[in-house]
């Protein structure tokens, strides 16, 4: 939803999304670290650039993946959650934030003063929970700040529509942001690829 991409099709073990980019045809979402649906997900697999995401340590999911397949330590991460509240963000100094809300989907962005883009971040607002995505500062414009506004601006936005869960995918350097902004990692995200 806050990629726009079509809805995901229900498969035995989870989920599947058609991602669509080069480096990522389609996604597999195992909401269970369970070996049978892991071995069942990567059989079903023809197609290369196809990943697996599944809630477990990478190096344990490994042992579970036929020939063809690997283990990329670089796109693991972590699923991390978080009781929502409002905080009501101000922006650093020198930044001006937008924020914009189109099919539920809210994006938020921040412009240094010559108004080139310096972070960003977006949510998908689903009921009570939302889904935080696609959050990034980029470079020049690091260890401002940023990230952490970017997320409360999420988060009041999210709280303002009635949502009380947050939800998202990390990166190392993610998470440790997240977890100063009151974010608790509940497990491991192996990320798996399709490689033949």
């Amino acid at each position: 939803m806050s990629r726009r991409r079509p809805a995901p099709v229900e498969k035995p073990w989870g989920l599947y999304v058609e991602v669509g980019r080069p480096d990522q045809v389609g996604r597999h979402v195992l909401p269970d670290a369970v070996e049978t649906a892991v071995r069942q997900a990567a059989a079903s697999v023809t197609v290369p650039c196809t990943w697996l995401k599944v809630p477990m340590e990478p190096e344990e999911t490994a042992a579970w993946l036929p020939p063809g397949w690997v283990v990329d330590m670089d796109e693991a991460g972590h699923l991390m959650a978080a009781e929502l509240r409002a905080t009501d963000p101000v922006p650093p100094g020198g930044y001006t934030p937008s924020v914009q809300t189109r099919d539920r989907v809210v994006y938020v962005r921040v412009h240094d003063a010559a108004g080139e883009l310096a972070a960003k971040g977006q949510m998908a607002l689903l009921g009570q929970a939302t889904v935080v995505d696609c959050v990034t500062t980029e470079a020049a414009h690091r260890r401002r700040g940023l990230g952490a506004f970017v997320m409360r601006t999420l988060a009041d936005h999210a709280v303002a529509e009635g949502a009380t869960l947050g939800v998202l995918g990390a990166t190392d350097e993610g998470r440790a942001l997240y977890e100063t902004l009151g974010w608790k990692a509940h497990a491991p995200l192996a990320a798996c690829i399709y490689r033949p």
